[in-house]
């Protein structure tokens, strides 16, 4: 990108004028078949991509304002808590309205699609080759589930009948992140309900799958020498040792309760009767594989071949001071703490509209993270030293309006 590039430019690397030509498309289409069948809308008229901008700018808003209704920024002739008055003279509140309720990324599923997020599936595929072409990760990866759930203040303060009528997510969502910048490298969406064609919906035992999400997630890594860690669900000796043949090297923590234990050494999952003193630790070791067991208020298990035993590093705590450990133990916290910094932060401006449809759900989480990958990217560029001003939140609010 060059220097004279602006903070939208980044973005529009992840949902360029073509994906958003084809929402126009779609939304049209499926709002001429659903006055086809239940009959015509007289305040209906075809959405423009430059209305399609400023629709997709009035939700990104929220992400800042954490509204919890988009619809407020029109709120008391633009004098409530969270009217703009500016926003609100881009489109008036039934244009919107008119918008949001035709608004589609695929309008009709087609004879051979059974997957059950068909009306977003071709967005996340555009969103991936995008993350793909646009970034070169670290060597260090987490791969975790983000926090996107509901906003904390709306919960404290909503009463308990807005609760009831909030429905759970049904799916989940899973990313391999970059530890260094925070960037989403990938993104694996798991439908809680419903068949598909991987045939998830089969699996009930947690660790099963929570690997299979791990190697979906770590299709396009093989042969890269990257180093991912991963938490107790997903961490076992099996999935570490497919993914090193692929040259793909790992750290994940483990827990006898949590993971899937199996070829690993019974005596090395049990507590021993004396616990040792804080900063000691045991090993076993099977080729390249190692099984740490490191004692701190508690034993922590650690399986990696990503890191040699030997070496050593050191914890340090505010009260206690240094500790020692095996470096595989110091590089697992440090990473992880990288990543729930990159969280508590990015995960602030997550677009804050719930709809009830579970592949809008999706598409709005997907651009929540495009928004937060591209202001990634413009931080790192020479363009963002360029200008004093101007980011992508803090001007989210005014995207593309015309």
């Amino acid at each position: 990108m060059p220097p004279s590039a602006s903070a939208i430019d980044f973005f529009q690397l992840f949902v360029p004028d073509n994906v958003l030509k084809n929402m126009v498309v779609q939304t049209n289409m499926y709002a001429k078949k659903f006055q086809e069948r239940f009959g015509s809308d007289g305040a209906w008229a075809e959405v423009t991509l430059t209305e399609m901008k400023a629709f997709l700018g009035y939700m990104i808003s929220t992400s800042i304002s954490h509204c919890e209704s988009v619809l407020s920024i029109w709120s008391g002739g633009g004098g409530g808590f969270y009217s703009n008055r500016s926003l609100a003279l881009v489109m008036s509140q039934a244009r919107f309205e008119k918008i949001l309720k035709y608004f589609h990324v695929v309008a009709f599923r087609s004879s051979q699609t059974t997957h059950g997020l068909y009306k977003v599936q071709p967005f996340l595929d555009s969103l991936q080759n995008g993350f793909d072409s646009a970034f070169r990760p670290s060597q260090t990866q987490v791969l975790h589930e983000p926090l996107i759930d509901e906003d904390p203040v709306f919960i404290a303060t909503c009463t308990e009948r807005e609760l009831r009528k909030r429905k759970k997510r049904k799916f989940s969502l899973w990313v391999r992140q970059c530890s260094s910048t925070g960037f989403i490298i990938q993104i694996y969406v798991h439908l809680k309900e419903g068949g598909g064609p991987d045939g998830l919906d089969a699996l009930k035992n947690k660790p099963q799958l929570h690997s299979v999400v791990a190697r979906s997630l770590c299709r396009n890594a093989a042969g890269k020498n990257y180093i991912i860690f991963t938490g107790p669900s997903i961490t076992s000796l099996t999935l570490f040792e497919e993914l090193e043949k692929q040259e793909i090297y790992c750290c994940g923590l483990l827990s006898p309760r949590k993971s899937d234990c199996t070829g690993l050494p019974p005596s090395m999952l049990s507590n021993p009767a004396t616990p040792p003193a804080r900063g000691q630790h045991r090993i076993k070791m099977k080729g390249n594989m190692s099984l740490i067991c490191w004692y701190n208020k508690g034993p922590f298990r650690f399986l990696t071949n990503a890191y040699s035993p030997v070496q050593q590093g050191v914890i340090i705590k505010r009260k206690t001071g240094e500790i020692p450990c095996p470096l595989a133990v110091e590089a697992f916290a440090a990473h992880l703490s990288y990543i729930c910094k990159y969280d508590d932060k990015y995960s602030k401006y997550f677009i804050s509209h719930k709809p009830n449809k579970t592949w809008q759900q999706v598409f709005w989480f997907a651009i929540s993270i495009a928004i937060n990958n591209a202001y990634i990217l413009y931080k790192m560029s020479d363009a963002y030293h360029v200008k004093s001003r101007g980011c992508l939140r803090g001007h989210g609010s005014v995207f593309w309006a015309p």
